[in-house]
């Protein structure tokens, strides 16, 4: 049987190279955006070149309703659900906390930490086989920024993340018995066009060359250890932070 995942945030970088690769191994993905219609296109258009079935899910993560929605389009698309990838997330400019408004600090922790609670609550309530549903898989995506903090770059961010990673190990432990695993991945300095949404395009290059591999990390090295992780092959791995981070 066909296995469908829904990844959150997947029209770009490390969730676009997860719904590839899945969908190389015969995944149905649903492939999340929040508003570039046209990237989410272009990832589907990947995802079906690669042999799986693809189909776009609009919705913003920090809105209940639209995660409801969500859910619910993946489920009529495909009959179930059997993995999440909790990808979605925003980073902003780099500057110290005290120069950060409250609007920023908002929106960063009603997307980061709000929205990933949110999506994980509707994959347990859909997977859980306490309810009806047949177990699955939560693969949360948080950063190395969670136990670096980011300072005078973004210590929102990486609180955020920080919340990400208390959030995989508490569900690891309430979830297991229903047969969810949950774990998170923590990728470093990756390559992707996230930085430009911080100001700093160039900032996986500039720092990756100071990490003990020499180099930044690829969108698919990340994906890579997600695909892992959501597949039988990591089936006694529950509750795990993995690091995607050369070692920084």
């Amino acid at each position: 049987m066909t296995k469908v995942v829904l990844i959150t945030g997947a029209s770009r970088g490390i969730g676009r190279a997860t719904a590839r690769m899945l969908g190389a191994h015969g995944w149905s993905v649903g492939v999340n955006y929040a508003t570039n219609e046209a990237a989410a296109k272009q990832t589907a258009a990947e995802v079906g070149r690669a042999g799986g079935h693809a189909r776009l899910i609009a919705g913003d993560v920090a809105d209940e309703a639209q995660v409801i929605a969500m859910f619910d389009a993946v489920e009529h698309a495909f009959g179930r659900i059997d993995a999440l990838v909790n990808n979605a997330g925003i980073v902003a400019p780099s500057m110290p906390l005290a120069d950060m408004d409250a609007t920023r600090l908002k929106r960063m922790f009603d997307v980061n930490v709000y929205g990933a609670y949110l999506c994980a609550r509707e994959a347990a309530r859909r997977m859980s086989k306490d309810r009806g549903g047949h177990g699955g898989v939560i693969v949360n995506v948080s950063s190395a920024a969670s136990r670096l903090g980011s300072p005078n770059e973004y210590v929102d961010y990486a609180g955020s993340k920080g919340a990400v990673d208390t959030m995989t190990i508490g569900l690891a432990k309430e979830l297991g018995p229903q047969g969810i695993r949950v774990n998170a991945v923590r990728p470093g300095l990756i390559d992707t066009d996230i930085h430009a949404s911080g100001g700093r395009p160039d900032r996986a290059a500039v720092l990756g060359v100071q990490t003990p591999l020499g180099r930044p990390g690829t969108a698919d090295e990340v994906a890579e250890a997600i695909v892992w992780l959501v597949s039988d092959a990591s089936s006694y791995v529950n509750g795990a932070l993995l690091d995607v981070s050369a070692g920084r």
